[in-house]
């Protein structure tokens, strides 16, 4: 999709769907990394309050071992083996070229059409999380196509029979995670972007979270930075911006007038925040 500036956006959309009430889980995600799947599969329990007994997963690589499978056999990969086992489901890999075996998904995966209208209505990346996430609350208080019925209403029913959320899935993907730094000088953390000095431009560093509001980047096993984590599209440490405009836009300033920019960028992001 494509921004109001005409910048194109490329990303993924988890679907996660349960059977009975058709109540459904939306989240925008940059990658399809295993620990994104494990991310997503998580804040999805939380979402619908609970873990059925089997989920059906589509025929992926963060799921399935292509290597050690065939047609008529599938073979999960170990981690994905583990994260079920500690979640307690019942994993089921759906068969190729069947697509009546995971028709919930398929169904949600066409109502990704409504999307397009919001084709060059957004600003930041942020905004199209925002629009994603109105679409899967639309989805839940609307008819279903399958059962004529309403999500939200069915599920009052169903999340009785779900099983409790194991608290320690969360170090599947909260773990260290290793990024390139931008030649923004930036890092990327659950889309959203952190800023580091630029003298770490093109090098890889480790994200470490300390807690649900803090995040800590290393390079080679030393803290360089600290973070809180927002829900701002650009999160900059003050030394790191003045860095930024020092050896790019503002190379010709003086430090006052950096200073000055920087304190005007700063009083209109706590504006949008208010």
């Amino acid at each position: 999709m494509y921004d109001r500036n005409g910048h194109p956006w490329t990303f993924s959309i988890f679907l996660y769907v349960l059977p009975y009430s058709k109540m459904k889980y939306l989240e925008l995600t940059l990658d399809q990394k295993q620990d994104t799947l494990f991310k997503c599969l998580y804040h999805a329990f939380k979402y619908t309050g609970g873990i059925p007994n089997e989920i059906w997963f589509d025929n992926m690589s963060t799921v399935v071992d292509h290597k050690m499978s065939d047609f008529h056999h599938h073979k999960f990969n170990e981690r994905f083996q583990s994260f079920s086992h500690d979640a307690n489901y019942h994993p089921i890999a759906c068969r190729p070229f069947r697509p009546q075996t995971k028709g919930c998904v398929e169904a949600l995966a066409r109502t990704m059409s409504r999307l397009k209208p919001y084709n060059h209505e957004f600003d930041t990346l942020a905004k199209l999380n925002e629009i994603i996430e109105n679409l899967r609350e639309r989805l839940n208080h609307e008819k279903s196509q399958g059962n004529n019925q309403i999500p939200i209403e069915l599920w009052q029913k169903e999340k009785e029979y779900l099983r409790p959320i194991n608290p320690d899935l969360k170090r599947y993907f909260e773990s260290v995670q290793l990024r390139k730094v931008s030649k923004d000088a930036m890092i990327r953390f659950q889309n959203h972007q952190y800023s580091v000095s630029p003298n770490y431009i093109g090098k890889e560093v480790e994200i470490k979270p300390l807690d649900d509001k803090k995040i800590e980047i290393l390079f080679n096993g030393v803290a360089i930075r600290h973070h809180k984590i927002t829900n701002y599209q650009f999160n900059y440490d003050p030394r790191d911006k003045r860095a930024i405009l020092k050896s790019d836009l503002m190379k010709d300033k003086t430090d006052e007038e950096i200073n000055q920019y920087i304190l005007n960028d700063l009083s209109v992001y706590d504006q949008i925040g208010d």
